[in-house]
């Protein structure tokens, strides 16, 4: 209870205790966090990094040996972000959640239709878009829509397609399938309201970090979600890290170290921050399909080697160090080309050769082109 955590702050500060370490086991740590980060140096160990030796574990002996590792600094400190990037963060989080609940019931809305015998995502891209929607709303009436009803109801370039739009709303939609349209569609809206209401929190907590928002957004993989989410997880202050690799190693979207007797078994990524992850894999994404850039060029030179999947990590992975150096450095994104990334396949494959020359015994010079 509260007023338990607070008698144990205020016996620490009889004892004249200054650093206090614990483990982070699921949301438990939170309570005990907030009440003694305001008058003591709380330090967030992941469990994993202070396991005791097996056979021992009780809560007093946990206590003990998380407190001798402390005094001999052997206590790894976990990255907590101030109180107003965890409120941000709890924002962004619960933002993702709903958006996936609100794909999950369009996705039951489409097998409802399947089974109605109504075709419309064999005609219409987006089904939930201004036409699609509107001829959904329409069955769920006692009657189905007439061919005059439909085209309408047809906007842009769905114009084009009424003949194929008409025979593919001809079904047999009974008072069942209604009723679970009607369900579901109402939850989606509800669900719509309430990504809007966060959507407003959102840009209020991001009033304080307005100047770090406008440089990460000169990216070009970066939206206004993205960028959000990335603050949210990350912070501004990127002081916490010594450099790019120890944030993209915290992220755990940087190949893994797993070698023993001198052979490299994996360089698959570690389990990490998941939320950050498929932030920056979505945006590898976007990248992807940026034309003449230096990111689209290296996405598709390492999805010819090594596939998609593996590309767009390491294009995250990518992203992630520019906004390192955005938010260490305050000067916006600069984009250097698709023609950087050639080059840089070019000198990467000379100098696998030179060392393969080297290898094998020669001596190599390298001679400069006369121009």
């Amino acid at each position: 209870m509260t007023y338990g955590l607070r008698e144990l702050s205020s016996w620490l500060k009889e004892h004249n205790v200054k650093t206090v370490a614990m483990e982070s086991t699921g949301v438990y740590w939170k309570p005990i966090f907030n009440i003694l980060e305001d008058d003591f140096e709380v330090i967030l160990a992941n469990a994993a990094r202070i396991k005791n030796v097996p056979g021992l574990k009780t809560d007093k002996k946990d206590a003990r040996w998380i407190a001798r590792l402390l005094r001999y600094g052997l206590v790894p400190a976990s990255f907590i972000p101030p109180r107003n990037i965890r409120y941000l963060r709890d924002l962004t989080r619960t933002r993702k959640k709903l958006t996936e609940e609100r794909t999950r019931h369009k996705n039951r809305i489409h097998k409802i239709l399947q089974d109605a015998n109504i075709k419309l995502s064999s005609v219409a891209t987006d089904v939930f878009g201004a036409s699609g929607k509107a001829m959904i709303m329409a069955l769920l009436e006692e009657d189905e829509p007439s061919p005059d009803e439909i085209k309408s109801m047809t906007k842009g370039k769905l114009r084009k397609k009424i003949g194929l739009l008409i025979k593919a709303m001809d079904g047999r939609v009974t008072d069942h399938h209604r009723f679970l349209l009607k369900m579901h569609f109402e939850h989606i809206e509800s669900l719509s309201s309430q990504i809007n209401e966060l959507d407003e929190e959102i840009s209020r907590k991001l009033e304080p970090y307005e100047k770090e928002f406008g440089l990460i957004r000169t990216h070009p993989a970066i939206s206004e979600v993205t960028g959000a989410s990335v603050i949210a997880e990350i912070g501004v202050d990127m002081s916490q890290f010594p450099d790019e690799r120890h944030l993209s190693s915290w992220a755990a979207i940087s190949p893994g170290n797993n070698e023993t007797a001198g052979k490299r078994k994996s360089g698959r990524t570690r389990r990490g921050n998941n939320y950050l992850k498929t932030t920056l894999v979505e945006a590898a994404w976007v990248a992807s399909r940026t034309k003449d850039t230096f990111l689209s060029a290296r996405y598709y030179n390492i999805a010819r080697r090594r596939g998609s999947k593996r590309a767009a990590v390491a294009i995250g992975h990518q992203i992630l160090k520019d906004i390192y150096h955005i938010l260490s450095t305050g000067e916006p994104y600069k984009e250097i080309g698709a023609e950087a990334s050639r080059n840089r396949k070019s000198d990467a494959r000379e100098c696998s050769m030179i060392r393969e020359l080297e290898r094998l015994g020669y001596s190599v010079r390298k001679i400069e082109a006369s121009t």
